[in-house]
């Protein structure tokens, strides 16, 4: 069964598995480590549940029979995390929640549905709470300041970057910067001619999935003239549980840090 944001399970869920890494550090987040059972080889965070929980596998090759193994009572996905096929095959034996987050919005609304779904409503509320009074006065301080133009890289060979209608655009706008790929869909492959013509002012190379480093600045850096080339951290731009508490802070400090440049 997949459920939808109006579903009610009519009881609290006691197993758990999380597919979505940044999923399984909200319920950390919610402190229901008892009841989450199982994550995926990429849920890092905590490290406590990285080195102690049963791991089912990645987000794209979900181990079936180690799920069932585990018998969950929920089982939290994503859309675009996970695959469709193998979350209906789940979905047949166990009741399933497949969230789908897209901008900020999105994921203050999946915050408050897992704390409903597993009776951490208020805990949920809250955290929405703290983390849309951060973003509204990061919006306020940098939105008077000069906006500047980004292309956001997520991997090298092909270089791919993000579109306007992804998680991490809608956060490169909150942090004070324009996607100069926001007229492209999803995750579309460019070429150093596109960056060049594009007319950005800053290149961010994101620590996930691909983990640019210093010495892609520096290749990047004799393709790309007159471009300041950054690495960010990926999953203050990627990531939408619990962290995006951290997140405007990071941005602030980014941005500051860019200005001085």
């Amino acid at each position: 069964m997949i459920l939808s944001s109006t579903d009610q399970l009519g009881y609290i869920p006691k197993r758990i598995i999380s597919l979505v890494p940044s999923q399984t550090e909200l319920l950390h987040y919610l402190s229901l480590e008892t009841e989450t059972i199982g994550i995926t080889k990429f849920c890092i965070h905590p490290d406590t549940w990285f080195r102690n929980k049963t791991r089912v596998g990645g987000t794209k090759n979900v181990n079936i029979e180690k799920v069932k193994e585990l018998r969950p009572d929920l089982i939290i996905a994503n859309k675009e995390e996970n695959v469709k096929e193998q979350m209906d095959i789940l979905a047949q034996q166990f009741p399933t929640w497949v969230t789908d987050v897209n901008c900020l919005e999105d994921s203050f609304a999946m915050i408050n549905d897992i704390g409903r779904l597993t009776g951490k409503e208020m805990q949920a509320v809250d955290l929405v709470d703290k983390c849309r009074k951060s973003f509204n006065l990061l919006y306020k301080e940098n939105i008077s300041k000069n906006v500047l133009s980004a292309i956001y890289i997520i991997w090298k060979n092909p270089i791919m970057t993000i579109g306007g209608d992804t998680f991490i655009s809608s956060m490169l706008e909150k942090a004070g910067f324009r996607n100069s790929f926001k007229n492209l869909n999803r995750y579309p492959e460019i070429t150093i001619e596109d960056i060049n013509n594009s007319g950005c002012e800053l290149v961010f190379l994101s620590s996930e999935p691909y983990p640019f480093s210093q010495k892609h600045i520096d290749e990047f850096s004799s393709q790309l003239p007159g471009k300041k080339i950054i690495l960010v951290d990926g999953e203050m731009f990627s990531w939408y549980g619990s962290r995006l508490l951290a997140a405007p802070s990071y941005f602030q400090k980014l941005y500051a840090d860019i200005n001085k440049l």
